[in-house]
């Protein structure tokens, strides 16, 4: 389900366009969400990133300790969402990970 323009704080994603580096982008996460949120956030991008890298579903599990159900939720997402991920992938330098 998409969020619609009606439902949505465009306050916040213009805020966050804001931002001015890695630590202001850190410290507004930090003061925005809990911690667990931002663990959940961190692991779902993690998740993307490495669906998006070729891994398979039980090499994530082992890595990020998602469950199979989140790894399918951000497989989905991947797949058929806006493109986000890829958009974003493509500008990012490869971390450097290794298959395990």
């Amino acid at each position: 389900m998409k969020i619609g323009k009606k439902e949505k704080s465009e306050e916040l994603y213009k805020a966050i366009l804001q931002l001015k580096d890695e630590q202001e982008c850190y410290d507004f996460f930090q003061d925005l969400c809990t911690v667990p949120e931002l663990r959940s956030m961190e692991q779902r991008f993690e998740v993307a990133y490495l669906l998006y890298r070729g891994w398979i579903y039980s090499e994530i599990l082992n890595r990020t300790g998602a469950s199979s159900a989140t790894i399918s939720r951000v497989s989905r997402s991947l797949n058929y969402g806006t493109g986000a991920y890829e958009r974003l992938f493509s500008r990012v330098p490869a971390a450097g990970e290794e298959k395990p």
